[in-house]
């Protein structure tokens, strides 16, 4: 936050803590719609990494695609690591996934254009190099040691740190995709209400997207491998917060939480300083050995908001981190699943009231079993499935009411269909990918590339 003069004052207080959160209340007519989603990346002609660097590298297809003039590079020193167009922007994740977030836009059908103009972009390049993209929850072939690291400062740091609080930490790093919707709220007290269904109905959406049984070219004995992965990456900063389900959840109640993570870096001047375990708080008080005396400004507590990854995040806006990444139709499925629940009044108070006696306990035993179980995942004496059902029913209501048509006069519902599947047949992806893998694959590693690649 800067003062009249422009120049960036420090955090002195609590208080100023929450208009990071507070400022992003808008009317609901202002609410928009921003998908994330990550992908890997293969070499085409013999199924394995992309590295960072050389002729067929990572670097090679992030320049290729700023030639194309409608993206901008984004630096860090001399290496390009990744692009800006408008509002979106193209990312590199620790081990090279390669993310599009996506601008906010009014509707799933806008979504959409901007996730087939991505993948058009991507395709554009990367075919002449050689490379393809896989949409799974996690890289299915690889050890870790195989899979290359990106030339990020904060990846350095933060790998060292996963090794002293998780077992699982560097596969998350490395390892894993996702798809993301970030939704808005009108103000602290609807914050609240969407952060208490969507963290609750977290799992259900995990369940319907797993997309990750393999690792190292077999099946892992998950549906969602990436889910199991969360469960121990660090306690500190993952999984469902308990206080959501509490009286008194609020901007503040979150901030207190999100103060007592352990931090990761600060940026200054290019480059990333590890205080990795310090405390904020001490940051605060202008207490850190590596920047003794300083104080933080908003930016750098803006920093550290996004080095904690609940199953629920907030910043000036909610983000839903429970599905894996997978085809082009889930790209969309996602946003669609989490606007129909939230983004209409009457579906909002439906999934409260569906979910009204879910405790933390049980949300958080839920997130722990439906990895490995799915859709037969039990919660309060129903299945996954059971849940999902009414969930469904409640998200497509949820759509309708928004009322928003295509050109051809389409509403949002038509991007709920994987999921219909899904929940008709009983199969969430993984099931049918391994259906394959044992079938008509004849366990097959290159057969899962070639089904599941972009």
């Amino acid at each position: 936050m800067a003062d009249a003069r422009g120049e960036v004052r420090p955090l002195e207080t609590f208080e100023d803590l929450l208009p990071s959160f507070a400022e992003g209340a808008k009317p609901k007519e202002q609410w928009r719609i921003g998908t994330e989603h990550e992908k890997f990346g293969f070499h085409t002609d013999d199924f394995t990494p992309v590295a960072w660097d050389g002729e067929r590298g990572i670097k090679a297809l992030l320049e290729g695609m700023q030639a194309l003039n409608h993206w901008d590079g984004i630096y860090e020193g001399d290496n390009i690591i990744g692009l800006k167009s408008g509002m979106a922007s193209v990312t590199l994740e620790p081990g090279g996934q390669f993310e599009l977030s996506g601008a906010p836009l009014e509707a799933i059908h806008d979504t959409c254009t901007e996730v087939a103009n991505h993948l058009r972009d991507v395709r554009s390049v990367a075919d002449g190099l050689g490379i393809g993209f896989l949409g799974l929850g996690v890289q299915p072939r690889w050890a870790l040691d195989e899979i290359p690291i990106m030339p990020k400062g904060r990846y350095k740091i933060m790998r060292a740190y996963m090794e002293k609080v998780g077992r699982l930490g560097r596969q998350m790093m490395f390892r894993s995709c996702t798809v993301q919707v970030n939704l808005d709220f009108a103000s602290e007290a609807d914050m609240v209400r969407k952060m208490r269904a969507s963290m609750a109905l977290q799992p259900i959406a995990t369940a319907l997207f797993a997309n990750s049984p393999f690792t190292e070219g077999r099946p892992n004995g998950y549906l969602s491998y990436r889910s199991h992965i969360w469960t121990d990456t660090d306690p500190d900063r993952t999984g469902t917060l308990p206080f959501v389900f509490e009286p008194g959840m609020s901007f503040a109640r979150y901030a207190e939480w999100a103060l007592d993570v352990p931090m990761y870096f600060v940026y200054r001047n290019g480059t990333y300083i590890d205080v990795s375990g310090r405390s904020f708080r001490d940051f605060m008080a202008g207490r850190l050995p590596e920047l003794p005396g300083e104080k933080p400004t908003r930016k750098d507590w803006e920093d550290h908001l996004t080095t904690v990854f609940p199953e629920v995040r907030m910043k000036g806006f909610l983000e839903m981190r429970g599905a894996d990444s997978g085809p082009w139709s889930s790209l969309c499925a996602l946003p669609a699943f989490w606007v129909g629940l939230l983004y209409d009044d009457a579906a909002l108070e439906a999934a409260l009231e569906l979910v009204k006696d879910w405790t933390f306990a049980d949300v958080e035993a839920l997130r722990r079993s439906v990895g490995s179980l799915g859709l037969a995942a039990p919660i309060h004496g129903r299945t996954v499935h059971e849940v999902a059902r009414d969930v469904m029913a409640i998200a497509r209501q949820g759509l309708k009411g928004r009322g928003k048509l295509n050109g051809a006069g389409d509403d949002e519902t038509g991007f709920l269909s994987d999921l219909d599947e899904v929940v008709a047949s009983g199969k969430v992806p993984a099931r049918r990918l391994l259906d394959k893998w044992h079938g008509e694959w004849n366990r097959d590693m290159d057969q899962v590339f070639r089904a599941c690649a972009y």
